[in-house]
């Protein structure tokens, strides 16, 4: 048997990068919140393409001067344009049990992978936290890891990353300075 199906290359997240160190999902928070839904938010970080070089090699904790910006910890040595990074932050005051958590973590990727094409496609890369901001009630789902827990994370998911493109793509609008033209007043 070939282990080939479980490479990075074959998945959808080939030109996204996971979030690992708790230094990158702190930097992706500070970007804001730019999307909600009844149990999470999305947090995103603009990285400019400026701050990703190829000969950037940082070489542990504390080795970036304190002087560059939190872009820093995004960099991919041997790429020069930022990439798109993703994060689930599930806190176990929200999702007791591990599996209930690791089940949402999933979800998170999954969707995200699904939405990796629309976020590639934005003209402004960033790295997406996706925060478990309360629990989901056990009296609906009973079970840590049922089917309709895992659709209800999904479905919530999707809308969030719905907004996130939505807010993402540029804005076709007049400029803002210039009064709008009505032909034919005089």
């Amino acid at each position: 048997g070939s282990l080939s199906h479980l490479s990075p290359c074959s998945s959808g997240l080939m030109d996204m990068q996971r979030l690992k160190t708790r230094a990158q999902f702190q930097a992706a928070m500070s970007g804001g919140v730019i999307a909600r839904s009844g149990h999470f938010a999305l947090h995103r970080l603009v990285l400019e393409t400026a701050s990703v070089s190829s000969d950037t090699n940082p070489i542990g904790p504390g080795s970036l001067p304190a002087a560059q910006e939190p872009q820093a910890l995004f960099t991919v040595p041997g790429e020069t344009y930022p990439q798109v990074w993703i994060g689930p932050l599930v806190p176990k005051r929200w999702a007791k049990r591990s599996v209930t958590r690791h089940a949402i973590k999933r979800q998170a990727y999954a969707v995200a992978e699904a939405f990796a094409p629309q976020l590639q496609a934005l003209p402004a890369k960033a790295a997406y936290v996706v925060r478990l901001r309360t629990g989901f009630d056990r009296k609906h789902f009973v079970s840590a890891c049922s089917d309709t827990l895992k659709a209800a994370v999904r479905a919530e998911l999707q809308q969030l990353f719905a907004t996130a493109v939505r807010r993402g793509q540029p804005v076709k609008a007049q400029p803002a300075s210039a009064p709008p033209v009505s032909e034919g007043v005089a």
